[in-house]
């Protein structure tokens, strides 16, 4: 029996240090009602979809006041900046998936995304594999990337989920979802998506080199033999901070189902059926069948590369 949803890349074009957050709120709300008008089930949006991508600014946490004003605070179901949204994809029977700088009531500062239906956090997800460096260049013609400076690695690790009320059936239960940010899913080679590896069905995410995103998007759709949603940010922030966009949402079998064609705002929506995801997970990518762990142990056993002793 097919699993059919429609669902859909939120691309979000510039976004400027100057931007208001009520003035990129009116656009991810328009960008919503499309996706409403278009029947779409799930909706995507990038990463750090709040503001402009404001790791590449030095000398944020000098001023804790300055550096905190960029993250969200506390529980994102209750924000003001966010809560509107979440009720307007409420109303319209649309799950969204939203990434934001995150401060906990504690005081640690993450790079997350949050799964919300109907209002309610089903999975966060909090990125793992930080790109750039702690310390700025000291060129200042080099553009920063200080993601290892305002962020700490995520905690959660690579959790799947079970995504109530979307495309049950009595044999298979609630999709199965799990989520990504950037350059997570260039490391992550067999973690999650909407599709499995831990089962999942679809996976939510972003990039930089047009041909290397498409590559990776692609290469471990099929390796997991799952749907891939990948939501970019695109355009030229500041009006010289280049986003390549590419937005696109990537079959099991490692196809391109739809992609962005522009730099702005761009709604990118495919009908999947998620039963396609099942030919490769009882064959080829049948990991209970051809997994061998074991051998994997030097994975988790180190960090970097290891050389093996020159020859006498």
């Amino acid at each position: 029996m097919p699993r059919y949803i429609t669902v859909a890349a939120a691309q979000v074009g510039s976004v400027h240090r100057s931007s208001s957050r009520t003035e990129v709120l009116t656009r991810l709300l328009t960008l919503l009602e499309e996706a409403g008008e278009k029947g779409v089930k799930v909706l995507v949006y990038p990463e750090t979809t709040l503001t402009t991508f404001f790791p590449r600014y030095k000398g944020l946490d000098e001023d804790s006041a300055e550096l905190d004003r960029w993250f969200e605070y506390g529980d994102i179901t209750k924000n003001p900046q966010v809560s509107p949204l979440i009720v307007r994809a409420q109303t319209l029977g649309v799950d969204i998936v939203i990434g934001y700088g995150e401060r906990t009531v504690d005081g640690h500062y993450y790079n997350s995304c949050s799964y919300l239906h109907n209002g309610i956090e089903v999975s966060k997800y909090r990125k793992v594999h930080l790109p750039g460096n702690r310390e700025p260049y000291e060129d200042e013609d080099m553009v920063d990337q200080l993601e290892k400076r305002y962020f700490e690695p995520g905690t959660y690790g690579f959790k799947a989920f079970r995504v109530p009320e979307l495309a049950v059936t009595a044999e298979d239960g609630e999709a199965i979802a799990g989520m990504m940010i950037c350059n997570d899913r260039r490391w992550a080679a067999d973690q999650i998506s909407f599709g499995h590896t831990k089962d999942a069905d679809v996976d939510a995410i972003r990039t930089r080199s047009e041909f290397q995103h498409l590559l990776v998007m692609q290469a471990h759709s099929y390796t997991n033999a799952t749907f891939s949603i990948a939501a970019a940010r695109a355009g030229f922030d500041d009006g010289k901070f280049g986003l390549i966009g590419c937005s696109c949402i990537v079959h099991p079998e490692g196809h391109i189902l739809a992609q962005s064609r522009t730099l702005d705002d761009e709604l990118v929506v495919a009908k999947i059926d998620l039963d396609d995801a099942k030919v490769g997970k009882q064959k080829v990518f049948n990991f209970g069948l051809h997994r061998q762990p074991h051998q994997y142990q030097i994975i988790t056993q180190q960090t970097g590369v290891i050389v093996p002793a020159p020859l006498k």
